[in-house]
C-alpha cells in the first residue's frame, strides 16, 4: 500500500514537473534547465522507494536450541523530523520523506526558510496522490524562528529521528540538541570536495568535469569541488583550458531566461562570503584568471571565478565557499595531492582525472571522502549511497541502504517448540 501511493505522488509529480520547477527557480534562482533537472532526480527518490517498501526484508537466523527459532524483524523508527536545505528544495525532501515513507514512518519537514514553497507544492501532491492527512506534515517557519523549532524537533520525545542536511555547525548543534533523548540520527553535513587532476589525465574531460561539478546551482552545492588540485605537468594548460571553457560556456542572468547557466547566490551574506575568500586570496599571491567580482547584473550575482597561485594558507583552500570560486593548487607529486585533499576535517566527495590504473585504484581508496568520481565530475544517483564520513555527516542516504536509516532492528526469539 505504502508503495502504491509513493507512485502516485510520483506520477503526479512528473505531470506537474514544469509548474515545480518554476517554482524553483522563483524561490532559489537556479536556472530553470537545473530547476527541471531537479524535478526528475527529486521524483527518482519516490520512484525508488515506492519499489523498495516491498523489501524491507528480515532474517531467520539458525538456532542453537532445538526448542527455539529465531527471527529478525524490520519495523519503522516512528515519526521521523526532517530539516533540509534550500539548495535543493525539492529533491533534499524526496530523498528523504521516501525513504522515511516507503519504512512506515510518519514525517514531520521543517524547509528551509528561504524555500519553503517547494515543500508545501510537494504536499498538495501528496494530498491529491492519497497519502493520509498526518503522514507528510509541513511547517515552515521565518529565520528568526528557525533554531527553536530546530530544537523542538530535536528535544521532543515524540520525535523518533532526525534527518538534517545542512552545514556541519548546525548539525552539531542539533546534535547535542537530540543527545538527550537519544534520537537515531543521519545527517549530511558540509563538504570541502577536491578536484585532483594528474599528468596522465585527459585535459579536455578534466576541464569538462570541472566546469560541471564547480558551477552547478552556482557553486552551491554540497558535493560542488571547492579545492582544484593540478599536477604541474599540466596545470598551465588546465587553468587557460578552464578559463577558456567559463568564459564560453557560462552565462549569468535571470533563471526564467533561456541560456541562463548561473543564477544568483541565495543571499546576501553569501555573496560576502566569496569576496572574502577572493580578496584574501588575492592579498596573499593569489592571481585571478577571470571573474573575481559581483556581475553588474545583480548585488546577489557573482562572477564565475577562477584563480591560480593558490596555497592551503589561503582561506578558500580552508572554509567550504559554497560560491562560483574555483581555486587551483598546483602539485609535484600523488603523495602531495592526497595530503592536501584529506587535510580537511569534513569529506564527503572527492574527485580526480587519471589514467593509470594503478594510480586509480591507490587515489580511490585513500581520499578520505564518503563518495569518489573517478574521470566523472558529477556523481549523485538515485541508486547510489549518498553521504560522507569525518565530520561530513552520518549515515546513507538514497539506494538501497537508504531505507534503513528509517527501520529498527528487532530480533525475536520463539521459545517452547517441542
Amino acid at each position: 500500500e505504502r508503495g502504491v501511493l509513493l507512485r502516485k505522488w510520483y506520477n503526479l509529480m512528473i505531470e506537474n514537473k514544469d509548474d515545480l520547477a518554476k517554482i524553483i527557480t522563483a524561490e532559489n534562482g537556479k536556472p530553470l534547465k537545473e530547476a527541471q533537472g531537479e524535478i526528475l532526480y527529486s521524483a527518482s527518490f519516490l520512484e525508488w522507494f515506492a519499489e523498495e517498501a516491498r523489501r524491507t526484508y528480515g532474517d531467520i537466523i539458525p538456532s542453537p536450541a532445538k526448542d527455539r527459532r529465531i527471527l529478525v524483524l524490520k519495523q519503522p523508527v516512528g515519526v521521523a523530523a526532517i530539516i533540509t536545505p534550500w539548495n535543493f528544495p525539492s529533491a533534499m525532501i524526496t530523498r528523504k520523506v521516501g525513504a522515511a515513507l516507503a519504512a512506515g514512518c510518519t514525517v514531520v519537514v521543517k524547509p528551509a526558510e528561504d524555500t519553503p514553497l517547494s515543500a508545501l507544492a510537494l504536499a498538495e501532491l501528496a494530498n491529491q496522490a492519497g497519502i493520509p492527512a498526518g503522514v507528510y506534515n509541513v511547517i515552515p517557519c521565518s529565520r528568526q524562528q528557525a533554531a527553536a523549532v530546530g530544537e523542538l524537533l530535536c528535544t521532543d520525545p515524540l520525535v523518533a529521528k532526525i534527518s538534517f542536511t545542512g552545514s556541519t555547525a548546525t548539525g552539531k548543534i542539533l546534535l547535542r540538541h537530540a543527545a538527550g533523548t537519544v534520537k537515531r540520527i543521519s545527517m549530511e553535513l558540509g563538504g570541502h570536495a577536491p578536484f585532483i587532476v594528474f599528468d596522465t589525465a585527459d585535459v579536455d574531460k578534466a576541464v569538462a568535469g570541472a566546469l560541471a561539478s564547480k558551477y552547478r546551482n552556482s557553486g552551491q552545492t554540497c558535493v560542488c569541488t571547492n579545492r582544484f588540485l593540478v599536477q604541474k605537468g599540466i596545470h598551465d594548460t588546465f587553468v587557460e583550458k578552464f578559463a577558456q571553457a567559463i568564459k564560453k560556456e557560462l552565462r549569468v542572468g535571470n533563471g526564467f531566461q533561456e541560456g541562463t547557466t548561473q543564477g544568483p547566490l541565495i543571499n546576501e551574506k553569501a555573496v560576502e562570503k566569496v569576496e572574502r575568500h577572493v580578496d584574501d586570496a588575492v592579498s596573499q599571491g593569489a592571481s585571478i584568471v577571470t571573474g573575481g567580482k559581483r556581475h553588474s547584473y545583480g548585488k546577489n550575482f557573482f562572477e564565475p571565478t577562477l584563480l591560480s597561485n593558490v596555497t592551503t594558507s589561503m582561506l578558500c583552500t580552508q572554509e567550504e565557499t559554497f560560491g562560483p570560486l574555483a581555486p587551483v593548487i598546483k602539485f609535484n607529486t600523488e603523495e602531495e595531492a592526497l595530503a592536501i585533499a584529506n587535510s580537511a576535517n569534513v569529506g564527503l566527495a572527492g574527485y580526480f582525472y587519471s589514467w593509470d590504473p594503478a594510480q586509480i585504484w591507490r587515489v580511490a581508496e585513500r581520499l578520505e571522502v564518503g563518495m569518489v568520481g573517478i574521470n566523472e565530475g558529477i556523481l549523485s544517483s538515485v541508486e547510489c549511497p549518498f553521504g560522507g564520513v569525518k565530520q561530513s555527516g552520518l549515515g546513507r542516504e538514497g539506494s538501497k541502504y537508504g531505507i534503513d536509516e528509517y527501520l529498527e532492528i528487532k530480533y525475536v526469539c520463539f521459545g517452547g517448540l517441542q
